[in-house]
């Protein structure tokens, strides 16, 4: 219960996120992206499903083909025997030994195509779903892009085209833990993927997005801790507006 991550708990998690999200800063960008992760994660399910199924119809082709290999091979060995050692006999037998090096050849090539096309092609999906979420990651780090603390310290030193914001300091506190949350849920998403399917490519892939979350998740607390020491000092920013 407790050695795997389970999907449905993660999609329950992020439906609560994306409600406190809405219920503290409704209809914003946030939320929508909340949303978007969620509806990632419900597509996930089918996709983890046919991963951990098993493709019959190749695995059948694998085993036809091999049965092919044995049964030329059989074949070649039986050949050989029946033939004499002369001149004539010994032309026969590399003619036809050329013959059965190409065919063992074309059939290992068909082997190794059918063995691996399975994982290749769910490696391709697990891709495809990975850079949705690297991308969504992407995006939580522009909406917290311009959410800096340092204009709560200095809001004299605005200038004109410094981004507009009225977030009081729990406020931006809270914005920028629920992006922190959202990177975190995007890394499970990730993590969810390798469990079905023992592929190196995906593992690494995996392993870039949880990289990238953390790094950006790891920024973001700097800013979280510059407001807790606002508070720690005794300031009172609760009511000062953002801007900048």
């Amino acid at each position: 219960m407790y050695s795997q991550l389970d999907l449905r708990h993660i999609l329950r998690t992020l439906a609560t996120l994306q409600s406190r999200i809405g219920e503290r800063f409704p209809k914003s960008g946030l939320e929508k992206v909340a949303a978007e992760l969620y509806r990632i994660g419900e597509e996930t399910g089918p996709i983890l499903e046919r991963a951990a199924r098993p493709h019959w119809p190749l695995r059948a082709a694998v085993i036809v083909v091999a049965f092919g290999i044995v049964g030329l091979t059989a074949g070649l060995i039986w050949y050989f025997g029946s033939l004499s050692f002369d001149v004539d006999g010994v032309g026969d037998m590399l003619q036809a030994l050329e013959s059965a090096a190409q065919d063992l050849i074309f059939f290992s090539v068909a082997l190794y195509f059918l063995f691996t096309l399975e994982s290749r092609l769910k490696r391709r999906v697990a891709l495809r779903e990975l850079h949705r979420l690297r991308s969504v990651v992407h995006i939580v780090d522009m909406h917290q892009l311009t959410k800096d603390p340092e204009h709560l310290l200095s809001p004299h030193l605005r200038t004109p085209s410094s981004p507009q914001q009225r977030f009081t300091r729990f406020e931006l506190a809270r914005y920028l833990d629920y992006c922190t949350e959202l990177l975190s849920l995007s890394s499970k998403l990730a993590a969810v993927h390798v469990q079905h399917l023992n592929d190196a490519v995906v593992l690494n892939a995996v392993n870039d997005v949880e990289t990238l979350a953390a790094n950006l998740s790891s920024k973001i607390w700097q800013k979280i801790v510059i407001l807790d020491t606002v508070v720690e000092r005794g300031e009172d920013l609760t009511e000062l507006p953002m801007g900048g």
